[in-house]
C-alpha cells in the first residue's frame, strides 16, 4: 500500500470513528428534532434552512430532498434555503449588511408555526445570530445542527429551541455528519407525512 492508499484509509477511520461517536450520542436528539420538523409541516408550517460554504450546500440538497423526493416518489414539502439569492447578497454587502443575509428574508416570510433549521460547523458566525434572533421575533423555533465546541450561537437559542451538537471537532466529519442527519429528518418526515417505512 503507497503512502497516498494508507492516507485515504486513515480518512475512512477517522470518518468511521466520527460516525460511532455521533451513533452513540445523537439519535434521541435527532428523533426529537425531526418530530419538530414534522409538527411544522402537519401545521401548514415551513422550514427554513441556512447555513454558510459547505454547510449552504447541505442546505440545498436537504431543501432538493424535501421538495423533489428523497427515496420515494411523494408531494413536494414546503421548505425554503435563506441565502440563494443573489440580487439581494450582493445588495446587503453593498450596503454594508451582509450579517443580514439570512434575518432579511426570514423577517419578511416566518410566521409562527415555522422552523430554522441552522447549519454550522462553528458555531460562530454572526449572519446565523441574526437568523436566530429574526426567527424569534417571528415566534419560530429554532433547530441547531452545529458542533461540539460551544460558540455564540448556542447562547441566543431560547428554551424552546434545540441543539444537536456533532460530538467530532473535524469540520469536515461534522459536515459528513450533519448530511447523515439531514437524510434522517427526510426519512422520519417521510415516515410520519407519508407512512414511507425506510429501513
Amino acid at each position: 500500500m503507497s503512502l497516498i492508499d494508507s492516507h485515504v484509509q486513515q480518512l475512512f477511520h477517522a470518518s468511521i470513528e466520527a460516525n460511532i461517536a455521533a451513533a452513540d450520542a445523537l439519535p434521541e436528539m435527532i428523533t426529537d428534532a425531526g418530530a419538530r420538523l414534522v409538527k411544522a409541516l402537519l401545521d401548514n408550517g415551513r422550514i427554513f434552512v441556512c447555513g454558510n460554504g459547505g454547510s449552504s450546500a447541505n442546505a440545498l440538497h436537504f431543501s432538493t430532498a424535501l421538495l423533489n423526493h428523497f427515496e420515494v416518489e411523494r408531494p413536494a414539502l414546503p421548505v425554503v434555503v435563506l441565502g440563494t439569492d443573489t440580487a439581494l447578497t450582493t445588495s446587503l454587502l453593498q450596503d454594508g449588511h451582509a450579517d443580514h443575509v439570512f434575518s432579511r428574508p426570514l423577517q419578511a416570510l416566518g410566521h409562527a408555526g415555522d422552523v430554522l433549521l441552522l447549519l454550522s460547523t462553528s458555531n460562530q458566525t454572526m449572519n446565523l445570530v441574526h437568523a436566530v434572533d429574526a426567527a424569534h421575533e417571528r415566534g419560530m423555533d429554532v433547530i441547531l445542527l452545529g458542533a461540539s465546541k460551544r460558540g455564540v450561537l448556542a447562547n441566543h437559542l431560547g428554551p424552546h429551541d434545540m441543539e444537536i451538537a456533532v460530538p467530532v471537532e473535524s469540520p469536515a466529519r461534522v459536515r459528513e455528519i450533519h448530511l447523515f442527519v439531514l437524510h434522517c429528518f427526510c426519512d422520519l418526515i417521510d415516515q410520519a407525512l407519508f407512512g414511507q417505512i425506510m429501513g
